[in-house]
């Protein structure tokens, strides 16, 4: 699976203060788990059940600055969250978006992009069960399942503190959300950003963003954003 601009913005968007013990269920490649040291996270402990990803997200970690605090588990994240005594700071994931639809003839794409091995409710839970009492949950989520989420969310007593709606360009409707949860209720922050200006321009607010992580970006002033998106 490629790596898309909505998974990047929203790893670059990710809620890290500094020093936080991070989770990132179904890492894939690591690049969340990446993102998350780069942003200053103090651990981060990945988690992937697919063997193929794991063998990338391990030479992923090992050729970075982070070896040392970054550890891998291969096993489904249900597994993990019965067999774990660790609470985390912050639980990230970017999880399969389809749940109901065609698959796709690839079984590990189809493993990627489908919750036939990870649904939302079992996500949910897990990350009940693994978050500190003041941690939060950050997903991206297709747009359509964000209200079904919220109710399962609800039921293991998460609120929801913020809503970043990712729309490619100003005249287009977004189809990812990145969406914050919390165990306790608070201001609720609901916003949208705009990715593009124009195809292959990006637009102030995301290149705010993005800059510390794309390469496109070097050697380039910062972009002046006078409001956050």
């Amino acid at each position: 699976m490629k790596v898309c601009t909505d998974a990047t913005l929203f790893g670059a968007m990710a809620p890290v203060g500094g020093g936080e013990r991070v989770l990132d269920i179904g890492t894939g490649s690591g690049l969340l788990a990446l993102m998350s040291m780069q942003l200053g996270a103090g651990s981060v402990h990945a988690v992937e059940l697919d063997r193929g990803a794991c063998e990338d997200a391990r030479n992923n970690f090992s050729r970075s600055p982070w070896a040392q605090r970054i550890s891998l588990s291969q096993a489904p994240i249900q597994a993990y969250a019965a067999s774990s005594s660790q609470k985390y700071d912050l639980i990230i994931s970017n999880p399969p978006f389809f749940e109901r639809h065609h698959g796709s003839r690839d079984p590990l794409r189809h493993l990627a992009r489908h919750s036939d091995q990870l649904s939302h409710r079992d996500l949910v839970r897990a990350a009940d069960r693994l978050l500190a009492e003041a941690g939060l949950l950050y997903l991206l989520i297709p747009r359509h399942a964000v209200e079904r989420l919220l109710a399962l969310a609800r039921e293991q007593g998460l609120f929801p503190a913020g809503k970043c709606l990712f729309t490619p360009f100003r005249e287009r409707p977004g189809n990812a959300v990145a969406l914050t949860l919390c165990r306790c209720p608070r201001a609720f922050v609901d916003r949208c950003l705009v990715i593009y200006n124009a195809p292959r321009d990006y637009s102030a607010a995301s290149a705010r963003y993005l800059r510390p992580f794309l390469l496109r970006f070097a050697g380039t002033a910062p972009a002046r954003v006078s409001a956050a998106p």
